[in-house]
C-alpha cells in the first residue's frame, strides 16, 4: 500500500476523530422511549446545541427545554431554546441560563422525562454560585484554576462544591421526574461527575477534597468560599441521596471512539496505528518529552513497534502558566515535542482540541514537521524561549502551521498523533 504524505494523513485522522463524535451521528441511537408525561430537554457544553438539534430531528412527540453553549456554537432549534455564554471564564449570560434551567425543571412529576445533554466545557457555562458567592468570585476562581496546573478532575471538584447547580444539584431539582443523561465525554476516564462538573449525577468527592486541592495549588479564594468548604455547607449530593430522582446515564461519544476512528484512517494511509491511551494527563511539556522518547525509539530502533506507524493518544494535559504568550495545552505539547525531537527525520505530529479551541484561541492546534525548528530559527524565533513564554500559538501561527477548524460542535478532548515513517516519504514541499 502506498504511504500517504504524513501531514495529509495527520489532518485526515484529526478530521475523522471530530466527525466520529458529531451529535447528529451519535445522539439519535441513544434516545429513550417517550414517557407518559412531559419531555423537558436541558443541557450545557460546546456540543449541547448540536445535541439538541439532533434530539429535535429525531423526537416525534412534543418537547421543550433550554441548553446553553459557548458563544459561536449555537445551532438553530425550533422547540428547544439555545442560550450562549462565555468559556472558559464564565459570564452573566451563563449565570442567568443556569438559574432559568433550575426553574424549568422544578414541579415535574414522576411521569415526566428530563433529557439532559451534557458535553465538555459545560462547567463554565453553568456558573451559578452558592449563596454568598458572586459571579466575580467564580470568574476569579476559574482564572486561578486554569493557571494553576491542576487537572480537569481537580478543577471540577472545586467547582462542584461551590456551585448551586453542579454536583447533582440540577438532578435534585428534577425530582421526581426520570432523568436520562446523554453525555459526550471530554474528560480522562469518562467519569460522569467530571463532565461539566456533574450537574445531574451523584458525587462521591467531598468539601475536604476541594479544600485539599486549593491548598495543594496555593489558590486563594474568598472567605465565604472557605466557609462553605470548611463547614461542609457546600457538600454535593452523594450516591443514594433520597433527593436524587431516577437517573440513567448513556455515553454517546468518548475520546476512545474518536481515536478508533482515526486509527481506521491510519490503516488506509498505510500506517499501523497504536493507541497509547485515551486518558493521558500531566503537564503538557512533560508529556511531550515522554512521547518524544517513544517516537525516537521507534524511529531509530523499531521498538516497541516498527515504522511506518502512528502513535495516537487522547486525554487532557495541563499547562502551568509562567509566561505571557498565547498558549494552549495542545500547542504547548507540540512545541515541547518538537524541541525534544530536535528535527529527527521522518517524524511528523499533530496535536489539537476536538472542539476547535485550544486554550482561549479560536485555533484547534498545530502541525509539526522535521524542519519546524529550522524554519523557526530562520524567522528569528527561539523555540525554547517561546515555550518558556507559553507562546505555542504565536510560534506555530508565525510558521503557518496552525490547524483551524472553526466551531466543530463537538468535544471529545485532545487529539494527538505522531507519525513515524521513512524519511523519503516525509519531505515537506
Amino acid at each position: 500500500m502506498k504511504l500517504v504524505e504524513p501531514l495529509i494523513a495527520l489532518r485526515a485522522m484529526f478530521d475523522a476523530s471530530i466527525a466520529a463524535a458529531q451529535p447528529a451521528l451519535c445522539v439519535p441511537r441513544h434516545l429513550p422511549e417517550p414517557p407518559k408525561g412531559r419531555v423537558v430537554v436541558i443541557g450545557a457544553g460546546k456540543a449541547s446545541a448540536a445535541m439538541a438539534r439532533a434530539v429535535e430531528d429525531h423526537w416525534r412527540g412534543p418537547l421543550t427545554g433550554l441548553v446553553v453553549t459557548r458563544y459561536g456554537y449555537a445551532v438553530p432549534c425550533e422547540r428547544i431554546e439555545i442560550a450562549e455564554a462565555a468559556h472558559p471564564v464564565p459570564d452573566a449570560a451563563g449565570e442567568t441560563a443556569a438559574r432559568r434551567m433550575l426553574e424549568i425543571v422544578r414541579g415535574l412529576t414522576s411521569d415526566d422525562l428530563v433529557l439532559c445533554l451534557i458535553s465538555g466545557d459545560g462547567s463554565s457555562l453553568l456558573p451559578l454560585a452558592l449563596p454568598g458567592l458572586t459571579l466575580e468570585d467564580k470568574q476569579a476562581l476559574n482564572r486561578a484554576l486554569l493557571a494553576s496546573g491542576a487537572s480537569i478532575s481537580e478543577m471540577n471538584c472545586v467547582r462542584r462544591h461551590l456551585s448551586a447547580i453542579k454536583g447533582g444539584r440540577l438532578a435534585a431539582a428534577c425530582h421526581p421526574a426520570r432523568v436520562v443523561n446523554l453525555l459526550l465525554s471530554d474528560v480522562p476516564g469518562d467519569d460522569p461527575v467530571d463532565i461539566a462538573s456533574g450537574p445531574t449525577v451523584a458525587d462521591a468527592s467531598t468539601c475536604a477534597d476541594a479544600l485539599a486541592i486549593l491548598r495543594r495549588y496555593r489558590i486563594d479564594v474568598p472567605p465565604r468560599a472557605l466557609d462553605l468548604l470548611e463547614s461542609g455547607e457546600g457538600e454535593t449530593l452523594k450516591p443514594n441521596d433520597p433527593r436524587l430522582p431516577r437517573i440513567e446515564t448513556r455515553f454517546v461519544a468518548t475520546p476512545q471512539m474518536a481515536l478508533e476512528a482515526a486509527a481506521a484512517v491510519a490503516w488506509d494511509a498505510g500506517l499501523t496505528p497504536y493507541i497509547l491511551g485515551d486518558a493521558i494527563e500531566g503537564e503538557a511539556r512533560e508529556v511531550a518529552k515522554t512521547m518524544a522518547g517513544i517516537a525516537l525509539q521507534v524511529a531509530r530502533l523499531g521498538q516497541p513497534v516498527a515504522a511506518p506507524c502512528v502513535l495516537l493518544s487522547g486525554g487532557e494535559t495541563t499547562v502551568t502558566l509562567r509566561g505571557k504568550g498565547r498558549g494552549g495545552r495542545n500547542v504547548e505539547f507540540l512545541l515541547s515535542l518538537g524541541i525534544a525531537l530536535n528535527g529527527e527525520p521522518g517524524i511528523h505530529a499533530l496535536a489539537g482540541d476536538t472542539d476547535g479551541v485550544d486554550g482561549q484561541e479560536e485555533i484547534a492546534g498545530a502541525l509539526l514537521a522535521p524542519d519546524t525548528l529550522s524554519r523557526a530559527w530562520k524567522q528569528g524565533m527561539n523555540p525554547r524561549e517561546r515555550l518558556d513564554d507559553n507562546d505555542g500559538h504565536g510560534f506555530f501561527e508565525t510558521l503557518g502551521d496552525s490547524v483551524v477548524t472553526g466551531p466543530t460542535l463537538t468535544n471529545v478532548n485532545d487529539f494527538r498523533a505522531i507519525v513515524i515513517a521513512p524519511d523519503r516519504a516525509n519531505r515537506r514541499d
